[in-house]
């Protein structure tokens, strides 16, 4: 017999600082973790226009190609959470289709992120739920378990616990840790900041290119002969 594990829920995220990551792409947030948190490979469903997206992580680890775990994870999600599949990136059968993100969307789940395959991508595209995943499969799942809700997963290359805010635009998905996530906004606010400075010298002509000849300094320039 197959056995689904449950874990303790995690933290909740204060709504100002979700309301605070939605503000930043996810290129700024994954910058202010040196590079670090984004979830590789898992993209927006194709033909989605969802607005950026953020929101507590409700995590779940299955079997590949199975989906029993996903659907107890539904019923357990909360207004807002962001539902986190760990189906160890097997593109070989989609784990969740229009009908599961149709009843996310019912449960008011932010987005869902499946590191694994998804299909009817045209519906998909449809729903009110943001839908991220690794790939597009139209065959269906097994439904027989076994799997973990709210326990450590691995998408994408990131570890994500439950509680950890997970954030996704068109650029694809990052996730700050609970422990960390608002020093991370901070440091995010403040190059979102630098960013425009940016632009607007581009725009008038006075971007200060100098730390390219600097940093060329440092690296040995050859020029190749004709």
């Amino acid at each position: 017999m197959s056995t689904c594990l449950l874990h303790p829920p995690g933290p909740r995220p204060e709504p100002d600082l979700l309301r605070r990551c939605r503000a930043l792409p996810t290129s700024i947030l994954s910058d202010s973790m040196e590079r670090a948190g984004g979830v590789s490979g898992v993209l927006w469903t194709p033909g989605g226009q969802w607005p950026r997206i953020s929101g507590p992580a409700l995590t779940v680890r299955t079997r590949p190609g199975d989906n029993l775990v996903v659907h107890h994870a539904l019923d357990l999600a909360e207004e807002g959470d962001v539902l986190v599949v760990d189906g160890g990136g097997y593109e070989g059968r989609a784990v969740l289709g229009e009908i599961m993100a149709r009843y996310a969307a019912a449960r008011k789940l932010a987005a869902i992120v499946v590191d694994g395959a998804v299909r009817d991508v045209e519906g998909l595209a449809q729903t009110p739920v943001a839908v991220f995943a690794r790939a597009v499969n139209h065959l269906g799942p097994d439904k027989d378990g076994p799997g973990e809700v709210r326990g450590p997963v691995q998408v994408g290359g990131t570890v994500v616990c439950s509680g950890d805010v997970v954030v996704g635009d068109a650029d694809g998905v990052v996730v700050l840790p609970a422990s960390r996530a608002a020093q991370i906004v901070v440091t995010g606010e403040g190059r979102l900041r630098d960013e425009v400075d940016v632009m607007v010298a581009i725009a008038d002509g006075t971007w200060d290119r100098s730390w390219v000849r600097d940093a060329l300094d440092e690296v040995p320039v050859a020029a190749v002969p004709r």
